[in-house]
């Protein structure tokens, strides 16, 4: 987002919310002395703005450090997306959420996603539930095993087309429209590259307008974030309507992808799900499948090209890897379970640009946490920067050590950037692979250069480098 169109935003979003006091401010709780330490900021919108403001200006670890210093480093209050909210820090507090989901504690999404996604205003414990039952057959590693080909070729040919014969790209671009091919192909078998890139348009709109203040005026990122998801949404509904005849007809696999998955999946009750639920739900995975793995691809880009000693491991383990395979023959699991250094680094680029900054919890009854009540019906925020940018867990945390993750690894609940608990994003696996083969193709084929060497960082709500990272190309001779 523009930072004079965002600044202008936040003042006239302050104005409003003036108006609006007297309807919407809420009386504070009757346990206030008890309250976690901090501050509620403007009217009704809270710490919103500020929230927000220090990703755009690509520090969001920022908002949180400097309450933790002032109020408290366990946690502290704060007013966020329209709600009183509890920010919960360190491993201590990342446990605490994690362990007590669907008993103290649900998940819980600003009003924005109300809109956006339709469906997500049902009950969130039973479509959690109904998701999770689904997802495990698609998403654990032994079904995987059989998309690692299917990646690998789609990754060819995205190379092929995207860098190959280029002196220059503009790298966040270019993943972004890799793992949206791939998602595409593997979610809904659309793996043709006009329609791949006619869907693909409107998502960096849908991303932008569900962390946004839900102010529905036109212009605003949420109009433009509700506009799009309409769109996809629609062509989602069409291409579920022609899989529905496709396997009628025996055109189509009940197997093939997780669309067939879906239309045959019924709840306990032998209900199955209705079309525009299998659409929102798509649209979700989509979504998921889609900004966070390519932010993912686009910073193992820049830190590469910023560090070629940690550049040289990852080459060396992947032309190993090259080397066995027979001319054509594709990557396989055997394959991605020998890239150990390349998935160090990583995860060390996943903790120090963690797509998933952060997400909500809602008290589901009063509790006391490190000697603070927590009023039933607010909402609790953890931050994976607390403790991936916490010298307290890593040690001088902004230095890129993928030696971190050797041997056991950090300590439990410090390293989240796929979340935890029963919550745990269920694509980390297919994260996992995608990242990988994406990783493989880049360094056997490239060595490159940032054209801009002190490109900012904006994080908005996942993190991008500002210009898109544009990099010069040098292919290596074969």
């Amino acid at each position: 987002m523009d930072i004079f169109y965002a600044s202008l935003l936040s003042l006239f979003v302050i104005l409003v919310s003036f108006s609006l006091h007297l309807v919407f401010y809420k009386s504070k709780p009757s346990m206030e002395s008890k309250l976690p330490p901090g501050q509620t900021g403007w009217p009704v919108i809270g710490e919103s703005i500020e929230f927000l403001s220090t990703g755009w200006k690509g520090h969001p670890e920022k908002f949180i450090f400097d309450r933790m210093a002032k109020f408290s480093p366990q946690v502290f209050r704060t007013s966020l997306m329209l709600e009183d909210a509890a920010v919960f820090c360190g491993s201590a507090g990342n446990k605490f959420l994690f362990s007590n989901e669907n008993k103290l504690v649900q998940a819980w999404w600003p009003s924005s996603v109300d809109k956006i996604f339709p469906s997500s205003n049902q009950n969130l414990k039973i479509e959690s539930i109904k998701m999770r039952n689904m997802l495990p057959n698609i998403f654990k590693p032994e079904a995987l095993h059989r998309y690692v080909p299917i990646m690998d070729m789609v990754t060819q040919k995205h190379f092929e087309n995207g860098w190959e014969g280029k002196d220059q790209i503009v790298t966040f671009e270019l993943t972004k429209n890799f793992t949206f091919w791939l998602a595409c192909k593997i979610f809904v078998s659309v793996d043709e590259p006009e329609r791949v890139k006619y869907l693909s348009g409107p998502f960096e709109s849908i991303a932008l307008g569900i962390l946004s203040i839900p102010i529905d005026l036109p212009g605003t990122p949420f109009r433009r974030g509700i506009n799009a998801a309409n769109f996809i949404r629609k062509e989602l509904v069409a291409i579920v309507k022609q899989r529905k005849i496709d396997l009628g007809e025996g055109k189509a696999s009940a197997t093939q992808d997780i669309l067939s998955h879906m239309l045959y999946f019924s709840d306990e009750d032998g209900k199955f799900m209705e079309e525009s639920d299998i659409a929102d739900k798509i649209l979700g995975l989509l979504i998921g499948g889609h900004d966070t793995a390519s932010s993912a691809c686009a910073f193992i880009v820049k830190y590469l090209a910023e560090l070629p000693e940690i550049y040289e491991g990852v080459y060396k383990e992947q032309m190993e890897i090259a080397k066995s395979k027979a001319s054509g023959e594709l990557l396989k699991w055997e394959d991605i379970s020998k890239m150990k250094y390349s998935w160090n680094v990583a995860c060390e680029v996943l903790r120090l640009a963690p797509p998933l900054q952060g997400t909500f919890r809602e008290a589901l009854t009063d509790f006391m946490y490190n000697g603070y009540s927590i009023p039933k019906g607010w909402k609790l925020y953890w931050s994976a920067n607390s403790t991936h940018k916490n010298p307290e867990f890593f040690f001088e945390p902004q230095r890129f050590d993928p030696s971190r993750f050797d041997g056991k690894g950090p300590a439990p609940y410090t390293f989240v950037p796929f979340g935890g608990g029963p919550r745990m994003c269920p694509g980390k696996e297919y994260a996992r692979l995608e990242i990988l083969v994406f990783m493989h193709h880049l360094v056997t084929k490239f060595k490159w250069e940032k054209v801009i060497p002190d490109e900012q960082i904006i994080v908005n709500p996942i993190p991008s480098p500002a210009k898109g990272l544009p990099i010069r190309l040098y292919p290596h001779n074969v």
